[in-house]
């Protein structure tokens, strides 16, 4: 009996490597539904919206290399689009099937009918439909070897008479190859970088999530030129951990040792990243990158260098070409201003009733969960405690929407992760704006029994966008919320809640919280004022505050004036 193109699918994904699909049936997806059911190989993630699905296949693929999310005819093909096109620019190897309808049908405005080819040609390095059987494997194989391979989204249009056909017989179309590579730059390029980092003193090294594997060699490099090491979130939780040589990220979330440190340096030596804040890199000295993708060179700063080369091997071919260094002035200088602004980091005061620190928070976290926990974190504050406190230690990672900028991440990652790393400890840094998004995926974790811990800094706001008004000198409007009770939600899904609006509290409630096996929401009540820019932004929201009150003023909107004194007390306090 011969298989259909639905069984054919699976037999492909299997062979590629993906455990699990994440999606909602129906209509033109039925049929790659009963494949999946009767094959047994795969299991079918049922997520509550097809955006929580591919936000959780992103956060898979980034952990273990593929993974599959699903969508049927029109609106299921839409709500992908936000979780994949942050799959894609993350670089996550994510294969999306979308299931429309009848080849029939093409063409006509049928139902929940959509061109899938124009929908995601922004978010994916392949897309297509297959009108026939003999198509839809060698698409296939394109599709998953160009996820694999160029790291990011393939995109497949299954149309529902197809994955009823009987599969064509292209064996040699359906093989997936992985094959292993060394990229590195030639030797007379090696050589070259060896001598400008030979004839120079002070050197910085700035490192992205291109250094995830080569964490060991960017310190013994480091240990050689007695650079300080710099580093971007993506980057943060591959070298933080070098207590010799790490003195911070750079950028808005990060510290003014960093930014010094590169600014510092005549020779800036960037591995892995493509840093997207071109005003941080309008550094003096010269500005060397290496990136696996020759696309990326040159395009966020003027190069003296640029080699193409992944890390690991690129390094490990350029250490015995560098001569150690005596000087340590450099790196002295560098790592004594981030300890000055490193120990400034831990929270000395803890907040007040129902307006709790959430620097206080995120220190108790850091302090608390597994050495090797899995962090999400949800765009905007988040992503700042996320920055400021979560330390390396013993293999942790941090997924967040680092490059889209999405809200409402943190709990489809969270569930994503928790699928590919069963037994690690998954913690979500939630917004109360990005988890009232996602508030129904609350029950794919309930259903799947998913040991999660979602951490609520329920600020009552949107927090950062409150922050960007103010330095633009724009009175903050339309950004407070009225919430519901998020721990009163989790207890209705049947997960284990928490609630602290008592920072002398928090401590005791969170080791609880963590001590828990299964799922556990903590709702956190925490200060709407919270400042979280660093010191030359901070500056700034200075200026953009008193700009803001003095058109208050000169409009006479003395109401207004009066509010926005009272909601930023504690920023006046700090800053001044």
């Amino acid at each position: 009996m011969s298989k259909s193109v639905s069984e054919q699918l699976v037999e492909m994904l299997v062979q590629a490597g993906v455990k699990r699909v994440y999606a909602v049936t129906g209509d033109s997806l039925n049929p790659v539904n009963d494949a999946i059911r009767r094959d047994g190989r795969i299991a079918w993630v049922h997520v509550r919206h097809e955006e929580a699905g591919a936000y959780a296949a992103s956060a898979e693929a980034q952990l273990n290399g593929i993974a599959c999310c699903m969508g049927s005819s029109g609106p299921g093909h839409v709500h992908l689009i936000n979780g994949l096109y942050d799959a894609h620019r993350i670089g996550a190897p994510v294969i999306a099937i979308a299931s429309t309808c009848h080849t029939t049908e093409f063409g006509t405005s049928y139902f929940q009918e959509t061109n899938t080819i124009k929908l995601f040609d922004d978010c994916s390095y392949y897309n297509q439909v297959a009108s026939t059987p003999h198509q839809f494997a060698r698409m296939m194989q394109h599709a998953l070897q160009t996820a694999i391979h160029s790291k990011g989204v393939a995109v497949v249009g299954l149309p529902g008479d197809v994955a009823e056909m009987d599969a064509a017989d292209v064996s040699s179309s359906t093989q997936i190859y992985a094959p292993q590579t060394k990229i590195v730059p030639a030797e007379q390029e090696l050589q070259a970088l060896a001598d400008i980092l030979n004839n120079h003193e002070k050197i910085t090294i700035y490192g992205g999530a291109g250094c995830k594997n080569a964490a060991t060699e960017v310190q013994q490099l480091a240990g050689l030129l007695h650079a300080p090491v710099a580093y971007s979130y993506r980057g943060k939780m591959h070298l933080q951990g070098d207590t010799a040589h790490a003195v911070g990220m750079t950028g808005l979330l990060g510290h003014s040792s960093g930014y010094q440190a590169m600014h510092d340096a005549e020779v800036l030596l960037m591995l892995g990243t493509d840093f997207p804040y071109v005003p941080f890199l309008d550094v003096k000295g010269k500005i060397i990158q290496i990136d696996v993708k020759p696309q990326h060179l040159g395009r966020r700063a003027n190069l003296t260098m640029g080699l193409c080369g992944n890390m690991r091997d690129t390094l490990q071919a350029l250490l015995p070409l560098i001569q150690q260094k005596s000087n340590t002035a450099h790196l002295t200088k560098q790592r004594e201003a981030y300890e000055k602004v490193s120990t400034k980091a831990i929270p000395e005061k803890k907040g007040e009733t129902n307006a709790i620190y959430p620097e206080y928070i995120a220190y108790l976290i850091d302090e608390i969960a597994a050495d090797d926990a899995i962090f999400t974190v949800d765009t905007g504050m988040c992503n700042v405690w996320g920055a400021r406190y979560i330390s390396p230690k013993n293999g942790r990672e941090m997924l967040g929407s680092f490059n889209h900028g999405s809200m409402a991440n943190a709990l489809p990652m969270a569930i994503g992760a928790a699928f590919a790393r069963p037994g690690k400890q998954i913690v979500a840094f939630c917004g109360d704006g990005g988890i009232t998004m996602t508030l129904g995926d609350l029950m794919t974790i309930a259903q799947y029994k998913l040991p999660v811990k979602l951490v609520v800094f329920n600020n009552r706001a949107l927090g950062m966008v409150k922050l960007e008004m103010q330095v633009a000198g724009i009175p903050d409007w339309q950004t407070d919320m009225v919430n519901p009770d998020f721990a009163m939600i989790a207890a209705a899904m049947g997960i284990k809640n928490f609630t602290i609006n008592d920072p002398g509290k928090a401590s005791a409630t969170l080791h609880e919280a963590f001590a828990e096996p299964g799922a556990v929401l903590v709702n956190v009540f925490t200060d709407p004022n919270a400042l979280a820019m660093p010191p030359h932004i901070e500056f700034d929201q200075v200026k953009g505050f008193a700009l803001s009150m003095s058109k208050m003023i000169f409009d006479g909107r003395w109401g207004d004036v009066i509010d926005t004194v009272k909601s930023n007390t504690r920023h006046l306090k700090d800053l001044l």
